[in-house]
């Protein structure tokens, strides 16, 4: 299984398509504080059509209790300001792929912090970023595949 950790997101749509890509992949969803929204918010529940139930997603104070929960995950960092594209590392079960609030990504001490293990998704040099549900959709089956997507149909 993947992790996938939202630090601090802010649009609720998106977590809530992120939590429906979880319900429908095994991913465990991670949630970073302080959030932008309420969990009970109209906008989370009709993008994730009620799929909260049947995701596992877990709330954390902050980065390194998500860190400690999950026992010191192998953890990989997306920014667009990385070198190696994310079809450049070699995902593993227990992984934790991590990705910012959706104005201004992960702060920079993060990602000096992960090193080599931030990634990026390629995009045309004049590009902001993709959409963060796109991205982590894009991601978390990268690394599904790479695993041989487990019980996945």
């Amino acid at each position: 299984m993947l992790h996938i950790g939202l630090y601090e997101p802010e649009i609720p749509p998106n977590t809530g398509n992120i939590m429906r890509l979880c319900a429908n992949t095994g991913c465990a969803l991670h949630l970073i504080k302080p959030l932008g929204f309420s969990l009970e918010e109209k906008q989370l529940r009709r993008a994730g059509l009620d799929y909260r139930d049947l995701a596992t997603v877990t709330v954390h104070d902050n980065l390194p209790a998500l860190i400690e929960h999950l026992e010191q995950p192998r953890t990989w960092a997306f920014t667009t300001k990385a070198d190696r594209r994310y079809t450049d590392a070699a995902y593993a079960a227990g992984d934790l792929l991590l990705f910012g609030p959706e104005t201004r990504g992960l702060p920079q001490t993060v990602l000096e912090e992960r090193g080599s293990h931030c990634l990026r998704v390629p995009m045309k040099t004049d590009s902001r970023s993709l959409n963060l549900s796109n991205t982590v959709a894009l991601v978390a089956y990268e690394g599904l595949r790479q695993l041989g997507f487990g019980d996945l149909i």
